[in-house]
């Protein structure tokens, strides 16, 4: 199956865009269900390092379920990627946030899902339905919130 792939323009100047949407502190702003989100490791690495680890907490089923997700790839203000590695549903997060002019920006967030023990059953049957419903509304939310302010 392909990636679920997200694009909105943005009133906003590409490392402002790169900024928010890549900060996990910032993911429960946008994102449906991200109760907490911070990366592990020094404080110092600003940016942070690929081998970093993102800790993305949700709220599934009435309970918060951590996640824990390692930076693959960093080009800022231009792309970002993780890899799920633990749990059994694991995400691979990929984004890009392209110039459009200075003060406008154009991001696209690509998803995509592995499964793990009953990962492997929920990520066709859920997972993916759910993540291709909210997808839209999560990065409307995050236009929103930028441009508004």
């Amino acid at each position: 199956m392909p990636p679920i792939v997200t694009s909105a323009e943005i009133e906003r100047p590409a490392a402002e865009v790169f900024a928010y949407a890549t900060d996990p502190a910032r993911f429960s702003e946008w994102q449906k269900g991200v109760v907490d989100g911070h990366m592990d490791g020094p404080a110092d690495s600003q940016p942070p390092a690929v081998g970093t680890t993102c800790v993305t907490t949700r709220r599934i089923g009435g309970a918060s379920r951590p996640s824990k997700s390692e930076l693959v790839h960093i080009d800022p203000p231009r792309t970002w990627g993780v890899r799920g590695i633990d749990g059994p549903i694991r995400a691979a997060v990929d984004v890009l946030v392209e110039p459009v002019t200075s003060s406008r920006s154009r991001l696209t967030i690509s998803v995509d899902f592995t499964g793990h023990g009953i990962g492997k059953i929920l990520v066709p049957l859920v997972v993916r339905r759910e993540a291709r419903k909210e997808m839209p509304d999560n990065v409307a939310a995050l236009k929103q919130r930028m441009e508004v302010g």
